[in-house]
């Protein structure tokens, strides 16, 4: 069974900054694509940013600008920095593992980011 560990989501008033992080296997973070997908209430999960094992990134639109996702190879962890935060950042925060080539995919238990004063 292979575990995503979550951490560093909490409560933030608007403006703020969040830094959320996941652990992954070696085997598995050497060889995946690393995501961040989001999960509002009433809403459908979508994502957020992703950065390959290459290191290129891409961000959703209602993102880009704010947030940062980066990874590092030496721990097998990567990072999401959220900055100036809104309330519609509400959301669950997933970590996802996924193989291009054989769509092999993970997920992490998620973790709970709230926006508000």
């Amino acid at each position: 069974q292979v575990q995503l560990v979550e951490s560093g989501g909490g409560l933030v008033q608007p403006g703020g900054s969040l830094t959320l992080s996941c652990t992954a296997p070696g085997s598995i973070f050497s060889n995946y694509a690393m995501g961040w997908f989001r999960q509002a209430p009433g809403k459908q999960r979508e994502l957020a940013a992703v950065i390959t094992n290459g290191g290129s990134t891409n961000y959703a639109d209602a993102v880009k600008g704010r947030f940062t996702i980066s990874r590092d190879n030496a721990k097998n962890t990567v990072y999401l920095q959220m900055n100036s935060l809104k309330p519609e950042d509400t959301a669950v925060y997933y970590c996802n593992a996924h193989n291009v080539y054989t769509k092999q995919s993970y997920w992490g238990q998620g973790t709970q980011g709230t926006v508000s004063s």
